[in-house]
């Protein structure tokens, strides 16, 4: 039976793998992307299965009404995916307020508003599944990227919680964290530098691993939406698993060697 998706930004990158890799196998797809100019060719490729629609995920009120417009044009929705976000580089003296809400516009409550949208359609079918695109970098942090780490932590945090609360009404909740991706970094804004943190600054995959090909992520996102019982969380990458390995290793150690601290603030 094939599914109905809504994905937002579709216009390059993983988005537009997923799109299109849903879209070849005969399922139905409600992209989004600011310029529509750059999804003329899934229009025609596939005029009767693919919804183009221009969203700005920032504007609350529209992400209703792309949802809405999406469900009602397919009947249904099945495959809700948040994918729409950038890259805010720079260290965190250099961020300005702007800077900082711009991201977490984009990247945490762009994919809340979209979810808020969604949940509603979703409970009344009672079945569906979220796919929330986090990151490597929702689990770890690096220099350089303390805006992109925080919109993507609090991303994870959220969904988690949305998990718990949807999971008696047939509602799946997915946190999908791919390692970086070579997607142009066309989707990337910078602070002014500061020189005192010249010696950090790098605008490379801060894990050091060379960029995955977005093409290659796609039998990984149709195996997840199929999956009976899908997980929490999905890595994606050759090097994902080892880098969170690494990560939850060093948490462990760390809180075990202050383990006597810890006991000893309990007062009791």
């Amino acid at each position: 039976m094939s599914k109905v998706w809504f994905i937002t930004g579709v216009s390059r990158g993983l988005g537009r793998e997923w799109a299109s890799a849903a879209l070849e196998r005969g399922d139905r797809v409600a992209g989004t992307a600011r310029d529509l100019t750059a999804l003329t060719d899934l229009v025609t490729e596939f005029p009767e299965t693919f919804l183009p629609l221009q969203l700005d995920v920032t504007d609350r009120p529209a992400d209703f009404a792309a949802v809405q417009q999406a469900a009602h044009h397919f009947g249904r929705l099945d495959v809700v995916v948040n994918n729409a976000g950038y890259m805010q580089f720079g260290m965190v003296e250099e961020l300005t307020e702007h800077q900082l809400r711009a991201e977490l516009d984009t990247n945490l409550l762009g994919a809340l508003w979209v979810t808020q949208a969604a949940l509603p359609i979703l409970r009344s079918q009672g079945a569906g599944h979220i796919i929330q695109v986090s990151s490597l970098w929702g689990i770890v942090a690096s220099p350089n990227a303390g805006a992109y780490n925080a919109s993507k932590w609090a991303l994870e945090g959220i969904s988690q919680s949305l998990a718990a609360e949807v999971s008696d009404l047939g509602i799946h909740v997915t946190i999908l964290e791919p390692a970086s991706y070579d997607t142009g970094f066309k989707l990337t804004e910078f602070t002014t530098p500061h020189p005192a943190y010249d010696h950090l600054r790098t605008t490379a995959d801060p894990s050091g691993t060379p960029l995955g090909d977005p093409a290659s992520t796609r039998t990984a996102l149709l195996t997840l939406v199929d999956a009976e019982t899908p997980p929490l969380r999905l890595l994606l990458g050759a090097q994902a698993l080892h880098i969170a390995t690494e990560e939850y290793e060093s948490r462990l150690s760390l809180w075990q060697e202050w383990h006597p601290i810890t006991t000893a603030a309990q007062g009791n």
